[in-house]
């Protein structure tokens, strides 16, 4: 055997020796007449009009989709919601909210939410002060399917100067309902407002912050759960058997931006702590959060990097409900690599999402699949469309009945477009 063949051999087993230690897949042999069929991809009929864009997609406890996005109304916008139908349609489109003082960003999106007691929740960020980046958080719930909805007590103080954004929202049982978001008041105790990436003295960092709220709307507890967090990378959480689990891209002092994962344990957090030691230095915010999903007492997180030179997504996976998790492996890399992954786990497998500028002016969404029974995934091209850059926004995920559900935005006529596919 020449040294190439050997250099060969050894990067094939690491890497065999990576995917399996990243998604605990069981690495069974298996014959062609027993071989998972190969992924395919059908257009899913989204009814959001031309304009859309903002999407959200949550999983209803009885198996629905519910699809949220934000229109054009007027001077304004509004926010609307429908949900899916067993004969593949939708029922009709409901609105949550309008009004012509909403902060609408193509990252910092409204949020949809349905929890095990049959009610609805959704939050949208509308305008505080002066600055452009003063906006807060408005959090509603509707308890008859949607048709109405009432705004819950207020997340933050009101009339705090900054930005209070990036949400998660979790089911945390018995009609409550569990929220976590990115949230600035230290920052402008400090007098400083908006995503000032670069300034990072005297408690002046975006801060990680959770609550809980009633089925009234009344928040119930209020935690800090870290000081020094990114200024606007998404968040996200996900339930363990050991209680729920959020990620979010930490901060350093020195600008070291990992991500990290805090968990609610019984009535009190865990101190953050890093999912892996990336120490990718940037000086600002790439906009490019964590995804999570878990299963048990599993997580699987993936996340965005450039700590070794080059775009990169990674995924690790902890046996242990986030207390540790295992060396990551490499999901994409090179120069294509958007990130703005998406994650999720239907207890058969994992799916990850992702993004990637595949010319100046067209981006492609690609989907991996980690089935139980296979040693490696199964990659597909979703699709590839017109977009370039931030236009393409968040893509979303769900996973139900053995498939993956995925929107995402294009841009059509210089405007954008919201469209969806089902994978299986």
């Amino acid at each position: 055997m020449d040294a190439r063949t050997r250099t060969t051999t050894r990067l094939a087993i690491r890497f065999f020796q990576a995917v399996l230690l990243a998604s605990s897949l069981v690495a069974c042999q298996r014959d062609a007449s027993t071989a998972t069929p190969a992924l395919t991809v059908q257009d899913w009929k989204l009814p959001a009009p031309p304009g859309a864009a903002q999407p959200d997609l949550a999983l209803a406890p009885d198996g629905r989709l519910l699809l949220a996005w934000v229109e054009p109304a007027g001077a304004g916008h509004r926010l609307r919601l429908a949900a899916s139908r067993s004969d593949g349609g939708w029922d009709e489109a409901l609105t949550i909210a309008e009004g012509d003082d909403w902060f609408v960003n193509w990252a910092d999106t409204p949020h949809v939410h349905a929890p095990g007691d049959g009610s609805l929740w959704a939050h949208w960020l509308r305008s505080t002060g002066p600055s452009r980046m003063d906006y807060g958080i408005v959090l509603a719930r509707s308890a008859d399917g949607g048709r109405s909805w009432k705004q819950a007590a207020p997340v933050h103080p009101p009339g705090t100067r900054g930005d209070h954004g990036f949400v998660t929202f979790w089911d945390q049982g018995e009609g409550r309902l569990g929220i976590a978001w990115l949230d600035s008041r230290q920052k402008a105790a400090a007098g400083r407002t908006g995503h000032d990436a670069h300034q990072h003295e005297g408690g002046a960092a975006m801060m990680l912050r959770a609550a809980i709220h009633g089925g009234d709307g009344a928040q119930l507890r209020e935690w800090p759960l870290d000081d020094s967090t990114c200024d606007c990378c998404p968040t996200a959480s996900a339930r363990t058997d050991r209680g729920v689990v959020v990620v979010y891209r930490g901060r350093t002092q020195d600008e070291v931006r990992d991500t990290r994962i805090v968990r609610l344990d019984g009535d009190a957090w865990t101190p953050p702590r890093a999912v892996y030691a990336d120490g990718w230095r940037f000086p600002g915010c790439p906009v490019n959060g964590p995804a999570v999903a878990a299963d048990g007492s599993r997580a699987w997180v993936a996340w965005y990097t450039e700590a070794d030179g080059a775009p990169e997504l990674r995924l690790a996976v902890s046996d242990d409900a986030g207390d540790s998790f295992a060396a990551p492996v490499t999901l994409a890399r090179g120069p294509q690599v958007l990130g703005r992954v998406a994650l999720a786990a239907d207890g058969r497998g994992l799916h990850v999402a992702w993004l990637e500028q595949a010319s100046a002016t067209t981006q492609r969404l690609r989907l991996a699949r980690y089935p139980d029974d296979l040693p490696r995934a199964e990659t597909i091209e979703v699709a590839s469309f017109p977009a370039r850059g931030r236009a393409s926004g968040l893509p979303r995920m769900q996973v139900a009945g053995g498939a993956a559900w995925l929107v995402w935005t294009e841009v059509a006529e210089g405007g954008p477009v919201l469209r969806g596919a089902v994978v299986r």
